[in-house]
């Protein structure tokens, strides 16, 4: 009786399984757009300086700066960034990302264009032709005395930012790979002191590290800033590499050696290429750190024995014979230009800094 029961009682409704997935695809469009439109609310107030610096650079005059200019290009600018980010975010396809960029750089220019037009110019940008524009315009009483051409500062920063991003990269690379692959005695102890050396902040040995680069000789050269600057990032940027190095299995090291490689062919050929996202992050991060650097630039030199673009900005910035906004703010958009560059075309890597692992 109760196997007549089973076969007679009726069976389950099976579920609707095209209504659960236009249900699933409705609510990942709604958490989709909600962080979008999270991400808008929070980066306005973030990017609406950054759009203020470029206008005025563009469209300040002697005069000063006017308000409305300021507004109306940010109405325009602002939305369009904005747009391209959303569609960035909602739209996988590379063609659909680059028809967006095509579309929203068109609307800002149309809209700069009608609204701000006929207060746009390049007056603010003469420096980078003029090597005495700044003189000119401020005076040969300035703070800093003699101002040197913006492109001497320029290529200083440059020497100064690359030199020590390859030196980090290099002295990081490879002790990430020993603190990975070996194990030694005092190996924790040296980990434990890295950790510990992150703790203290470089500026607190300011005076310390005047002394030590002032008795080696190295005072007022270019040397000292590119020392210091890698000796202080180190620690960080060991423990980046040295993470990826982790994620990379073994056993591909051990095969490579096992097939008739030698240690180093299978570094260099094997491991190496599986770390290559760690290396360009660690890359981007040094020459960041090294283009932006301002206190051991300045505390390390005594009058103007050498000029970099964050020392040249904040002289040019000074207020001894009058603020000239216009060329203040042309000098930061270059200043920041480089870095700005540097991240967009790399920006793929830097997300990986807590990834990590053999790609299948």
């Amino acid at each position: 009786m109760s196997g007549l029961q089973r076969i007679a009682r009726p069976a389950a409704a099976s579920p609707d399984w095209s209504r659960l997935a236009v249900r699933a695809r409705r609510l990942g469009a709604l958490r989709r757009w909600s962080l979008v439109g999270f991400l808008t609310l929070v980066s306005i107030p973030i990017l609406l300086p950054f759009f203020w610096v470029v206008v005025i650079s563009f469209s300040a005059r002697t005069g000063g700066v006017d308000s409305a200019v300021l507004w109306r290009a940010c109405a325009v600018l602002v939305p369009c960034v904005l747009g391209y980010a959303a569609a960035h975010v909602l739209f996988p396809a590379r063609q659909h990302r680059m028809v967006s960029a095509v579309v929203a750089t068109a609307v800002a220019v149309a809209g700069l264009w009608l609204l701000v037009g006929s207060d746009l110019h390049l007056d603010n940008y003469r420096f980078l032709v003029s090597p005495n524009l700044v003189e000119e315009i401020r005076g040969a009483a300035t703070a800093g005395g003699q101002f040197p051409w913006v492109w001497n500062a320029f290529f200083n920063s440059l020497a100064v930012a690359a030199t020590s991003m390859a030196a980090k990269v290099t002295i990081a690379t490879l002790a990430g790979y020993y603190l990975s692959r070996f194990a030694f005695r005092g190996r924790s102890l040296f980990l434990q002191s890295l950790l510990i050396l992150e703790v203290f902040h470089p500026w607190m040995l300011t005076i310390p590290i005047f002394l030590v680069i002032f008795w080696v000789g190295l005072l007022n050269t270019l040397s000292a800033p590119i020392l210091v600057l890698t000796v202080i990032d180190l620690p960080f940027f060991i423990f980046i590499m040295k993470g990826f190095f982790d994620a990379v299995p073994w056993d591909i090291e051990m095969s490579a050696m096992t097939d008739g490689a030698t240690r180093r062919q299978a570094f260099w050929h094997v491991v190496l290429p599986q770390a290559y996202g760690g290396i360009i992050a660690i890359s981007v991060l040094g020459f960041i750190r090294g283009w932006e650097e301002y206190v051991f630039v300045t505390a390390l030199r005594t009058g103007n024995s050498y000029w970099v673009m964050s020392t040249y900005l904040y002289y040019v910035a000074e207020d001894v014979m009058g603020v000239d906004y216009g060329l203040v703010a042309a000098v930061s958009v270059f200043y920041m230009l480089p870095s700005l560059l540097l991240y967009l075309f790399l920006q793929k890597y830097l997300t990986q800094l807590t990834l990590g692992g053999v790609k299948g």
